[in-house]
């Protein structure tokens, strides 16, 4: 029997941990998606204790917690750290075959060494011993990353973000590359007119350009654009709950803008339309700029209204959703590619019923010039676990081609979550070592060496260009 988190965790065959210990882990990490906040890194913040790294923002941990009893006070409330690094401990051992237990050991170990169980016994000696180490300069943020061995970090930002902290990041010679990713959402939001415009009145000041009309809009924006650009920024990243594409005309786009301009409420055909005009648009900047678009699509966001209203969104009350996919995804890409104007795209799926619609559609719009263009992307959200990276890699290696992904990110907001690229790379390296002893790939070390580097870190970089 194998011991818990041992050296060949998640590694079932010699092939498998042969590719792992041989390849995979050796490769440096490209997070090309996370919500990690810039102005940290930039000021190489030492945290205060284990709850502000390692709870603090984590709905993950908050949805465990609710379901174990735990009071809202102890996950987003005004209970002290210390209580709520508690209770967190309670939970722990509730989550038997949650990756969150996998996850949480891994943390300990990664970063500070700790081998033992988290629980209500373990928990004083544990925190007490992380709160130690984390203030020293050892465990400051830029050296969390650096003992993680990334490479490249890209953050998520909105338009009208000054990107001043990636400047200083730069500028302070950090080894890690920190580049912004563009996140327009808010600029396609016309559903509440009140705080579209208290929006168009930040993306006003931040691109110098005053915002009366759609084509100002696109101006404002197309400027933001070309600064993003100039930072480093390659990639963009857009949050739907599936894919607009409705056919429209720039007079009554413009009509519906002015009608939002002046406070009144589109409809939702007039908000549908809107919206499919700006991700043309917003995908144009992209293509001509050679960068890479992701759309994450599939979440119903915000489902318990109490707990929305009370404390806001991203807070743990979100879910798959079971949207129409298929038409609208080919409408879209079909419309840019009609005109030669498809960017790199990643798609990422969060109903694994969509699994196989993803693959095969993406697929409709390789170019044959760009290798591995149009991507179906690694399993996100709830999708980011044992089961969902097997499935999601399953779809891909039976729909497309496995041998060109670009592999895992951590769409985290904790400088504590880059373990989960370990554990990606544990699962891809035991998915092709089972094969290969199964005689259902050949036994070659460089082909299948190859295969797991190029997957854990050189497509990623390739694709990118970083």
């Amino acid at each position: 029997m194998k011991s818990f988190l041992d050296k060949d965790f998640l590694l079932d065959t010699h092939t498998a941990q042969q590719l792992f210990h041989g390849a995979a882990s050796q490769m440096p990490i490209i997070d090309y998606h996370c919500h990690l906040i810039p102005e940290q890194i930039a000021a190489d913040i030492k945290f205060e204790n284990l709850t502000q790294i390692w709870l603090a923002g984590d709905h993950y941990k908050w949805r465990a917690m609710r379901a174990n009893g735990v009071d809202e006070k102890y996950c987003t409330g005004d209970a002290t750290d210390e209580e709520k690094f508690m209770k967190w401990a309670e939970t722990v051992p509730e989550t038997l075959r949650n990756p969150l237990y996998h996850w949480t050991h891994l943390e300990l170990q990664r970063y500070f060494g700790i081998t033992d169980l988290l629980n209500p016994g373990s928990s004083r000696e544990i925190y007490d011993r992380v709160n130690e180490m984390l203030a020293e300069d050892e465990f400051s943020v830029r050296n969390l990353i650096r003992k993680m061995n990334v490479e490249v970090i890209c953050t998520t930002d909105d338009p009208v973000d000054t990107l001043e902290h990636h400047q200083k990041i730069k500028e302070d010679g950090f080894e890690t590359s920190v580049f912004p990713a563009w996140r327009p959402d808010k600029a396609m939001a016309v559903e509440d007119p009140k705080s579209y415009n208290s929006y168009l009145e930040k993306l006003e000041k931040a691109s110098d350009f005053s915002i009366s009309t759609y084509m100002d809009l696109l101006t404002a924006l197309c400027k933001r654009h070309d600064y993003f650009h100039e930072m480093g920024c390659r990639i963009s990243d857009h949050g739907m709950e599936t894919f607009y594409a409705e056919e429209f005309d720039h007079q009554e786009i413009e009509k519906m803008f002015l009608k939002v301009r002046s406070g009144r409420t589109l409809n939702e055909p007039e908000i549908w339309k809107f919206k499919s005009a700006m991700l043309i648009e917003l995908a144009v900047l992209d293509h001509d700029k050679d960068w890479a678009q992701q759309f994450h699509v599939g979440a119903i966001r915000s489902n318990n209204t109490r707990r929305f209203h009370e404390l806001g969104s991203d807070t743990g009350f979100d879910s798959i959703g079971d949207f129409d996919m298929a038409r609208a995804m080919s409408r879209f890409f079909d419309k840019l590619e009609k005109s030669d104007l498809l960017a790199k795209t990643i798609v990422y799926n969060l109903n694994p019923v969509d699994n196989d619609l993803m693959v095969t559609m993406v697929n409709n719009f390789n170019d044959g010039i760009t290798p591995g263009k149009m991507q179906f992307g690694s399993g996100w959200w709830f999708m980011d676990q044992k089961y969902g990276m097997i499935d999601q890699m399953n779809s891909l290696s039976s729909l497309g081609l496995l041998s060109k992904f670009v592999g895992m990110l951590t769409d985290s907001r904790s400088f504590m979550s880059y373990p989960r690229h370990e554990y990606f790379r544990r699962i891809l390296c035991n998915l092709v070592g089972t094969d290969v002893e199964n005689g259902e790939l050949p036994d070659d070390k460089e082909l299948l060496e190859n295969l797991v580097k190029n997957i854990s870190y050189f497509n990623a970089k390739n694709y990118f260009g970083f």
